[in-house]
């Protein structure tokens, strides 16, 4: 570890730049760091060692340590602590949340997304311009999406677009709900497992885990949906090479996924168990550690020229947006189909799509966590 000490979350200078810490970040394996909350914390720099640490046995994700760093001063529900995310517990519910995720679930989702996507862009398209694409267009997919998946009525939907705090009573409201009158919707597999297969799900776990997919579900994915197009317009000749070519869209996918200009890896503060080696760098029991997602996606020794955005990258390490290992994405199927789906569609029926203002004007959301944009307008 070197003498500096950064202020964490780095902030994303405009709406397509690097943070300008990432210049020579990576030649220290471990780099000491001064979270929102004031306390210190250890972030990890490097691809290699980020992958290898987020399956390592002595990280752990429970944050109920004696010791361990606070993110923020926010102050969160009493409950979340009480829910582990360590094996063992995190693995038996890790597998049943998974099953609503597969691949070939997603697959068949595929229409239905692409059904909505259709809509939103006949308003879009019948609309007034320049159009906030955020609250027409992102936020409302993302929405629709995920409140299918998880049974949430489709006239109770759109609040989740204005509220900015997490709907722990409207989730418990509709646990109890779902429970008198259940239906072919994940909410009514969990309210199941916690109600005939005893054991398998307490109460925390179920409010906790149905509370978190539903934001997780729509707030990322809606936030990457933004960025994607930010950085698109911010680069119109990689918009151009998508456009005359749409079987890019795969890999452009995973190089805007890489480019992530959403969020920030505050999420990922991990407790060390044991002394750990990084990089030649000792690592003692009991530290805070940040395994910085966005951090890894720009690493030079993984990704060849990491500051240069490029729809047609390849031969380099998979982007870690989604994470690694036992806390690895279970919606990461979801969120490319998403994304897949609403590219492809936005630049079929508007091939001349473009920010309704400079890019220099958009305004990042002021937030710990979420760094994405309070509106892009587009027009066409």
């Amino acid at each position: 570890m070197t003498g500096r000490t950064l202020a964490y979350p780095f902030a994303w200078p405009s709406a397509s730049e690097q943070p300008k810490e990432f210049a020579g970040l990576h030649d220290d394996p471990v780099v000491t760091v001064v979270l929102p909350s004031g306390d210190e914390a250890l972030l990890i720099t490097r691809y290699e060692d980020i992958r290898a640490l987020l399956t390592d046995p002595r990280v752990s994700k429970n944050r109920n340590r004696p010791g361990i760093a606070r993110m923020t001063t926010r102050k969160v529900k009493a409950f979340q602590s009480q829910v582990s995310m360590d094996p063992p517990e995190h693995t038996r519910m890790r597998s049943l949340i998974s099953k609503a995720f597969t691949a070939s679930r997603v697959e068949r989702l595929r229409p239905r997304i692409q059904e909505l996507t259709d809509g939103l862009l006949d308003v879009m398209e019948a609309g007034p311009r320049p159009v906030d694409f955020a609250t027409a267009f992102a936020f409302p997919l993302s929405i629709q999406v995920i409140c299918e998946l998880l049974g949430v009525p489709a006239d109770e939907r759109e609040q989740f677009a204005l509220k900015q705090t997490p709907p722990w009573d409207y989730m418990t409201d509709l646990i109890e709900r779902k429970r008198a009158s259940p239906g072919e919707d994940l909410i009514s597999a969990l309210i199941e497992v916690h109600d005939e297969q005893d054991g398998r799900l307490d109460a925390t776990e179920l409010h906790w885990w149905s509370t978190m997919l539903l934001l997780a579900g729509y707030e990322t994915s809606a936030n990457q949906l933004c960025s994607a197009l930010v950085m698109l317009t911010a680069h119109p000749d990689q918009l151009a090479k998508l456009a005359q070519d749409p079987g890019l869209l795969p890999g452009a996918v995973e190089e805007l996924l890489r480019c992530q200009v959403v969020g920030t890896s505050l999420s990922m503060l991990r407790y060390v168990t044991d002394d750990i080696e990084v990089g030649g760098v000792t690592v003692p029991r009991g530290s805070s550690i940040i395994t910085a997602l966005e951090v890894a996606n720009h690493d030079p020794s993984a990704f060849g020229c990491p500051a240069r955005f490029d729809v047609t990258r390849s031969g380099d390490a998979p982007q870690l947006t989604f994470s690694v290992g036992r806390h690895f994405c279970v919606g990461a199927a979801l969120a490319r189909a998403e994304l897949q789906v609403a590219l492809a569609s936005l630049l079929h029926r508007f091939p001349n799509l473009r920010l309704g203002v400079p890019a220099d004007r958009l305004v990042r959301v002021e937030d710990a966590f979420t760094q994405g944009f309070q509106e892009v307008p587009v027009t066409w």
